[in-house]
């Protein structure tokens, strides 16, 4: 049975001789032990700690950071990246999680920051793998999470705990953590101050800082504050570091918007991401003002704003949204459309409309189609085509380059310098982006006065930094980091040689050779069947199929003449090689050569 002064002790609030909580700790909401295990009390402070980016330090995407000390492992995020052209096939990329997987019971806990998929959507897939932690979110990230998870009703159920900014969990004997309020493109985003015996490690998540209209940054209070505290590193994201300036601010974009709805006489359609709810509660609320009525589509849109219903983010008036399936009851001058599909998504409402497949929505001549999105680098081409087909069927089209009605929810270089002379880290180690982000990031950190001794850049996911009071070094060893690829039901059982040959597939095709060889002599029988796919078109290169065929039969009969029994493997793999190089030396392409070999 423990003590009241013990419980407050486990739990880290100060307790003065008579037992009671200081007033300087009763500020801060702390969880009860009994929502929380009973860790010993704290150890001396002995060793490093270590901090390890698993993912988003070679991408944007599947961003995944743990914190470890003393036998206590923090994880921060578990996101997914979508796949790359060198991926053909493949779902989802998510971090390798082999080194969690081999020290699962020293985990205390994962931290989720917000809901968007590159912080959450590896849960679902790797969750079990690490030995299901107690995960802690704040109330609408937790129920896009528990949303998602229906999906995979083979899952263990999921342990999460609700946090928010001025609380304080438990992590283990040497680890806690606070939260604080940050600004991004999806409500109830929370940035981390992991307390370590050495100092805090704060990770702020993806944010942005606001300014108003005379430039003067808005909301940094609790910035200042933060940075009274002995902040020993800053991981901070540098998706936009090489952006000058300050970000635009929502309230510009939002002014815009509602100018173009105004200007607007006839039917409005605006595709966005499916988790900019912040934007798409800011439409709704113009469409409201305006008069129009508003028809939502796209299933995960739909989901996320129902969510948001749910809990209080999202408070349309009822007569506001439509169903899609009415949208053509109204007049045009009464209708807005808010669709998913922005970034050319094949699926996706707006790529269905442009390809003329969607039930509900054809386009006008007079209809205005405004993409409130930037482009994600990799879908230039899909967006483009996107842009091409709705112009083509006649519709005017409004994007970010040409107005005002995007803004993004990650800070430009000057926000980035901001945050680090508000925060006053010791130690600065840049996250979430290719490594020139990375660099250009840590150059900030440079300019802002953080010595460049003090200054760790990750060289690729799987890094292991290493800092106490005095130090900040980097291990040569590494956490095993190679892609982990979602591919249908299959997690990580797609291996690199299979991602070669769809490579391969995709470049030079397939050349597929069906032979029946008398299985007493070796002679061929009959001439044999070629299949080609993404080759040659058999009916244009009869020449080149009958040297094929000639070489096919002069190669086996050579390779059986002397043999007895048969040896099929060794006649496959001469076979490929020959053939292979024939082929090459006719088209200069290199096609994936498969022998069939049938005796009989």
């Amino acid at each position: 049975m423990i003590t009241k002064t013990q419980r407050k002790r486990l739990v880290g609030d100060k307790v003065s001789p008579k037992g009671s909580v200081s007033r300087q700790r009763r500020q801060i909401k702390t969880y009860h032990p009994k929502t929380q295990k009973n860790y010993p009390p704290r150890d001396s402070i002995t060793g490093k700690v270590r901090v390890i980016p698993l993912g988003g330090v070679e991408e944007i995407g599947r961003n995944m950071t743990v914190i470890e000390y003393n036998g206590d492992i923090v994880i921060i995020d578990a996101g997914l990246q979508f796949p790359e052209e060198e991926t053909p096939g493949i779902d989802y990329i998510i971090p390798n999680t082999k080194y969690l997987e081999e020290r699962k019971n020293k985990i205390r806990g994962l931290i989720i920051s917000h809901g968007h998929l590159d912080h959450t959507g590896g849960i679902p897939y790797l969750i079990n793998k690490i030995g299901n932690p107690t995960i802690y979110t704040t109330k609408l990230t937790k129920a896009m999470i528990l949303k998602r998870q229906e999906e995979f009703p083979y899952n263990p159920k999921l342990d999460i705990k609700e946090i928010k900014s001025g609380v304080k969990i438990n992590l283990g004997r040497n680890l806690s953590a606070k939260f604080f309020n940050i600004t991004h493109t999806i409500p109830d985003a929370i940035g981390t101050i992991v307390e370590t015996p050495f100092g805090n490690i704060i990770y702020p998540g993806d944010f942005k800082i606001e300014c108003d209209a005379k430039g003067n940054p808005l909301h940094t209070e609790e910035y200042k504050k933060l940075g009274k505290e002995n902040n020993l590193l800053l991981l901070m994201e540098s998706t936009n570091a090489e952006a000058p300036g300050f970000s635009i601010s929502e309230k510009i974009v939002r002014e815009n918007l509602e100018e173009i709805f105004k200007q607007t006489k006839k039917r409005i359609i605006v595709g966005t991401f499916s988790s900019q709810i912040e934007r798409i509660t800011e439409i709704v609320n113009i469409a409201e003002k305006i008069g129009r009525k508003v028809f939502i589509d796209g299933f995960s849109m739909k989901a996320n704003l129902e969510i948001s219903k749910e809990l209080k983010f999202f408070n349309p008036k009822k007569e506001t949204m439509i169903p899609i399936e009415n949208i053509n009851d109204y007049p045009p001058e009464k209708v807005l459309a808010i669709c998913t599909g922005a970034q050319g998504e094949k699926n996706a409402s707006l790529m269905r409309i442009a390809n003329r497949k969607h039930k509900y929505i054809k386009i006008h001549e007079s209809d205005t189609i405004i993409l409130s999105s930037s482009i994600i680098p990799g879908n230039e081409k899909s967006i483009q085509n996107l842009k091409d087909n709705l112009s083509r069927q006649g519709a005017r089209i409004v994007h970010y380059k040409v107005a005002d009605i995007h803004a993004s929810g990650h800070a430009y270089s000057e926000e980035l310098k901001l945050m680090i002379k508000m925060i006053k880290p010791k130690f600065f180690v840049p996250v979430h982006g290719h490594y020139f982000m990375l660099k250009t990031n840590s150059g900030l950190a440079e300019s802002v006065g953080i010595p460049k001794k003090n200054i760790v850049v990750p060289f690729r996911n799987g890094t292991l930094i290493e800092l106490d009071k005095k130090n900040i070094s980097v291990l040569k060893e590494t956490a095993p980091s190679n892609y982990v690829m979602v591919d249908g039901l299959g997690v990580g059982d797609v291996q690199e040689v299979v991602l070669r040959d769809r490579q391969m597939l995709s470049q030079d095709g397939i050349f597929v050779i069906i032979t029946v060889i008398d299985s007493q002599t070796g002679k061929v029988k009959n001439s044999p069947d070629i299949i080609s796919r993404g080759f040659i078109y058999l009916r244009e290169s009869q020449e080149l199929l009958k040297q094929t065929r000639f070489l096919i039969r002069k190669t086996i009969e050579d390779a059986t003449g002397k043999m007895h029994p048969i040896n099929i493997d060794y006649i496959k793999t001469s076979l490929r090689d020959c053939i292979s190089k024939f082929l090459f030396q006719k088209t200069k392409r290199r096609p994936m050569v498969l022998p069939v070999l049938i005796e009989v």
